[in-house]
């Protein structure tokens, strides 16, 4: 017979057993956010089965898709908050395939210049609104609670990001 998880109370409890001096307040919240990001991506997952891109592919193709100017990686890597050798190794991908073009930056030879291509704007205007209605339905529920939910996270990333160094 197979028990159910502890829960978080209890997993605290455990923590505070074993190791009395240390403070397991954020699991409070990490454990919220954790279980938040595996919803949202088991409500997009049946979206990637078979699709031309992944899930972080179309993240760093959003940005490039209606931007201006061409972008560089560090500036995707700050917008998306992902680590500059994430981004690199997606973007790799992405150039390969055809999705993106990048360019000797004239101002900063470290730093080439990211463009989306007639390939990878298609690609993403094609999926991106499939998985905007898959997040609308999980969102659904929310009401008039989503402006302050909105708020709260907006909050929490911004407290988040005083700490987070970056690479």
């Amino acid at each position: 017979m197979s028990s159910s998880p502890a829960s978080p109370e209890d997993v605290r409890a455990q923590w505070a057993t074993h190791n009395p001096g240390l403070d397991t307040s954020p699991m409070e919240l990490v454990g919220l956010l954790k279980h938040a990001t595996g919803l949202l991506s088991r409500a997009v997952e049946p979206l990637y089965a078979g699709a031309p891109l992944t899930a972080p592919e179309v993240d760093m193709l959003i940005p490039l898709r209606h931007a201006t100017d061409p972008l560089i990686a560090r500036s995707l890597a700050e917008r998306l908050g992902l680590s500059r050798a994430g981004v690199s190794k997606t973007l790799g991908r992405l150039e390969k395939r055809g999705f993106i073009a990048r360019t000797p930056n004239p101002a900063d030879r470290r730093a080439a210049l990211v463009t989306v291509t007639e390939a990878g704007a298609r690609a993403v205007d094609d999926f991106f609104p499939r998985q905007l209605a898959a997040e609308v339905d999980l969102l659904a529920g929310l009401g008039e609670d989503r402006e302050w939910v909105r708020k709260a996270l907006e909050r929490l990333v911004e407290a988040m990001e005083t700490r987070v160094g970056h690479d």
